[in-house]
C-alpha cells in the first residue's frame, strides 16, 4: 500500500536526490586572487577567472540524480509487486553510489583547476546522496519485512 512507511523513505529518497540538481555540491575560494570555483549537479561555475577547458561530463551527476529520483518514484507505485520493488532498490543503490562516485571525481578535478594549495569545501548538496543511500536501506529493509509478513501469513491458510 501506498501508505506504508517505506513510501515515505523512498518519497524522501526521490527529495533528496532532487535537491542535488538545485543545491550546489562544493566550492573553493583563493583569497589572494579572489577566484572562485563552484560544482553544481550541471557543471562547474567560476567566478573572477575562465575555466581553462572544459572539465568534463559534469551533467552525468546531474543526469544519475534525476535517474536515481524517477527510479524512487516509480518505486513507490510498484507496492503489488514487492519482488520488484526489491529490484527496483537495487538499481537505486547503484545509482547513488555512482552519483556519489561522480561528485567525488568532479569534485577533484575541481581541485586540480583552482590554486592546488588550497583545499575545497564540500557543500550541503554534496551530502544529501548519503542521506538518500541511508533512506534506501531502510525502505529496503522494511519492504523484505512486508514480503516476509504476507508469506507467514500464507503458511496460516
Amino acid at each position: 500500500m501506498i501508505q506504508r512507511i517505506q513510501s515515505v523513505f523512498l518519497l524522501l529518497l526521490a527529495l533528496a536526490m532532487l535537491s542535488v540538481l538545485a543545491l550546489p555540491l562544493w566550492h573553493k575560494i583563493d583569497g589572494l586572487t579572489h577566484q572562485e570555483l563552484t560544482l553544481t549537479a550541471f557543471g562547474f561555475q567560476a567566478e573572477g577567472w575562465q575555466l581553462p577547458t572544459p572539465a568534463g561530463p559534469v551533467w552525468l551527476i546531474g543526469a544519475l540524480a534525476a535517474a536515481s529520483a524517477a527510479v524512487a518514484a516509480f518505486e513507490i507505485f510498484q507496492f503489488k509487486n514487492r519482488a520488484k520493488q526489491l529490484m527496483l532498490g537495487a538499481v537505486n543503490l547503484l545509482l547513488i553510489v555512482a552519483t556519489l562516485g561522480a561528485m567525488f571525481y568532479f569534485s577533484s578535478k575541481g581541485e586540480q583547476l583552482l590554486n592546488v594549495k588550497l583545499e575545497g569545501q564540500y557543500l550541503p548538496g554534496f551530502y544529501l546522496p548519503t542521506l538518500a543511500l541511508l533512506l534506501n536501506l531502510l525502505a529496503n529493509r522494511f519492504i523484505r519485512r512486508d514480503d516476509q509478513l504476507v508469506r507467514s501469513m500464507d503458511r496460516l491458510r
